[in-house]
């Protein structure tokens, strides 16, 4: 492009940019989103598993509801420990395009800013599919715990040293006459 048709097209450059630094805003906040979700996640699995080892339990639904519980804390730190977005650096801004013409660096920021979307979007892809991964992992982890407890206190429906015979329950009024 010319000089001239790069000012004719000044308008719409600023109003492209603003756009594009407006979605890169938003995509930003949705990774944060992301990572608040995760944290929650993490938070949960570990109580959930504290609260499963402080019960009596089935030993190989016990035993898989920990690995799920593993997999989410494990899965979900992964979350919120990826690369960070990725944002103009203001001295190279300034450095590299602090002297041209404002419709030369409007373009240069927005070929900047879609490169920095680009990359952004494929980090936020990760998180989002980890913290997929992460919420059925815990998910799963509840289901198999409350089986292992429900199994486990089962067992405690029968009078102590003689498995498999209901504990005898009292006469009631009824049958005392």
């Amino acid at each position: 492009m010319t000089p001239q048709e790069l000012e004719e097209q000044e308008s719409n450059l600023e109003l492209i940019n603003s756009e594009i630094a407006s979605r890169m805003v938003r995509q930003s906040e949705a990774g944060a989103k992301v990572d608040t979700k995760a944290i929650f996640v993490v938070g949960f699995a570990a109580t959930a598993a504290q609260f499963l080892a402080a019960r009596s339990f089935e030993p190989y639904t016990g035993t898989a509801a920990f690995v799920a519980y593993a997999l989410a804390i494990g899965v979900g730190i992964s979350i919120f420990s990826l690369a960070r977005y990725e944002d103009i650096e203001p001295r190279a801004v300034l450095e590299d395009h602090g002297r041209n013409q404002k419709p030369a660096t409007l373009i240069a920021l927005a070929a900047t800013r879609v490169t920095m979307f680009e990359k952004n979007k494929a980090v936020h892809t990760r998180k989002s599919n980890r913290w997929t991964v992460s919420l059925t992992a815990i998910i799963v982890g509840i289901c198999l715990s409350t089986v292992s407890i429900v199994l486990h206190t089962g067992a405690h429906d029968r009078e102590p040293g003689k498995p498999g015979k209901p504990a005898p329950s009292a006469p009631s009024a009824a049958q005392s006459h």
